[in-house]
């Protein structure tokens, strides 16, 4: 027992991690019917963001942390500026083909620029750990957690409570009856991206000081979110939510109790065995009219 309690709480210090990576993913997905291949790029770059605010510039670890996620918001908005608003009316192959290219570039360029050597992030939380009986809670773990939750919480409310928010729903709904009624879509557009970006960026951005910054971070968490988002069921937010968590939880258990060695594959195949018994996802969302 007290072993699987040690696993849960570092279950959900990744699942809150993972569910933004799946958030971001299916925004873009769901409103723009883009698929993003720069997102692991994205999370790379909200993890160097965080190490060059917090090293480079010396900034304070707590102010460093906004700084990656405002980064990632500037990036996101200027790919769908420079990107995706020329290709609006493109095929989805065309798409596709070229955002593959920005996140192979994204990725070479972060090589170039910091080299292959990983980097460490400092912070500011003391190395022992809280122990409540058997279970040990890392300070850091749970700065990350408490992050992930409000973030996903500040995304739900944008979402639902916000101007903002139901403009994108209604692009989501149908984007042509949306731009009759008055709803910029093409900022719609910009502001979806920027925000999926962004999200991406700020899981990064979290777990480079729980583990180190590569310029290859990036390729497994890509494909993670878009497991979490098949698994949670396309243009689903919650099913993103849950999804991330549920393999997260995967992972964790099936390292513990089974091997180390096949942690990433235990979650794929609870993912395949989801899949199965319902092949659009727990959660999928009716898609848009237009």
């Amino acid at each position: 027992m007290d072993q699987l309690l040690q696993h849960i709480f570092n279950a959900l210090v990744l699942g809150g991690t993972y569910a933004l990576l799946g958030i971001g993913l299916t925004l873009i997905f769901g409103i723009m019917n883009v698929v993003n291949f720069t997102h692991g790029a994205l999370y790379t770059f909200g993890g160097y963001a965080m190490y060059l605010a917090a090293v480079a510039l010396g900034l304070n670890f707590f102010v460093a942390l906004p700084v990656a996620l405002v980064a990632g918001l500037v990036l996101g908005a200027l790919i769908e500026f420079t990107l995706l608003r020329p290709l609006r009316r493109s095929d989805i192959d065309t798409t596709m083909l070229v955002m593959i290219g920005a996140g192979i570039i994204m990725q070479s360029g972060t090589l170039w620029i910091f080299g292959g050597v990983a980097k460490a992030v400092p912070t500011p939380f003391p190395a022992q750990p809280l122990t409540f009986g058997p279970v040990s809670l890392s300070y850091v773990n749970l700065f990350v957690l408490c992050a992930a939750v409000a973030l996903i919480a500040i995304t739900y409310f944008t979402i639902n409570g916000t101007k903002l928010g139901r403009a994108m729903r209604a692009t989501f709904q149908d984007h042509d009856t949306a731009s009759l009624m008055g709803v910029n879509v093409s900022l719609i557009y910009t502001a979806t991206f920027a925000i999926g970006s962004a999200l991406a960026s700020a899981a990064g951005a979290l777990l480079g000081p729980v583990y180190v910054v590569t310029p290859q971070m990036g390729d497994l968490a890509a494909v993670k979110a878009f497991a979490i988002v098949i698994l949670g069921g396309l243009g689903s937010i919650s099913g993103a939510t849950i999804g991330g968590f549920i393999l997260a939880f995967a992972e964790e258990l099936g390292a513990g109790y089974i091997s180390s060695g096949y942690r990433d594959a235990m979650g794929f195949l609870i993912i395949i065995a989801v899949l199965l018994v319902k092949p659009t996802g727990l959660f999928a969302r009716a898609e848009r009219i237009g």
